[in-house]
């Protein structure tokens, strides 16, 4: 079977590649957040972003502060202008494109198809968290996306694996 990536996964992959991040090891924002020319800081509130500068919330876990980078990155790398002044429902596509961008650049296809899934769907949730650093609602949500987008629909873990 051909494996044919979505422009976001090619996008995600040219992105991190051109920085050197190429394994779960480097997917860490004050490694990503400069290279990238953003200055990241951790503050106790909510996470945003403004131009180059991306404030991540300092009471989050490692794993939540991780996720919100990446929303954030989302953002700034795809929207301009202020969501305060934004029509309702362009703000609700602007999130829901940050969380799709988050889900990508967390847990990256090209990153993921490198390692090997156990069976257990769980296992495999579980494999996903450690190894990318989210949490397992995250995770679970990236491995239902990866297979909704490159195998069968309606297929469970056992299925998939060849």
């Amino acid at each position: 079977m051909t494996f044919v990536y979505t422009h976001l996964e090619d996008y995600v992959r040219d992105l991190y590649t051109s920085i050197g991040v190429t394994k779960p090891s480097h997917l860490d924002p004050r490694i990503i957040g400069p290279k990238l020319g953003f200055t990241v800081i951790y503050l106790p509130i909510d996470s945003v972003s403004y131009d180059n500068i991306i404030i991540i919330d300092s009471r989050l876990s490692k794993q939540e502060q991780w996720q919100e980078f990446c929303h954030e990155l989302g953002h700034v790398i795809s929207h301009s202008g202020n969501q305060t002044k934004t029509h309702p429902l362009f703000v609700e596509y602007q999130e829901w494109k940050a969380n799709n961008f988050a889900l990508q650049a967390c847990v990256p296809t090209f990153m993921l198809n490198k390692i090997r899934l156990p069976i257990d769907e769980e296992l495999a949730i579980i494999k996903i968290c450690l190894l990318f650093k989210v949490e397992y609602d995250f995770a679970e949500k990236r491995l239902n996306h990866y297979f909704n987008n490159h195998f069968f629909k309606n297929c469970n873990l056992v299925e998939r694996s060849y």
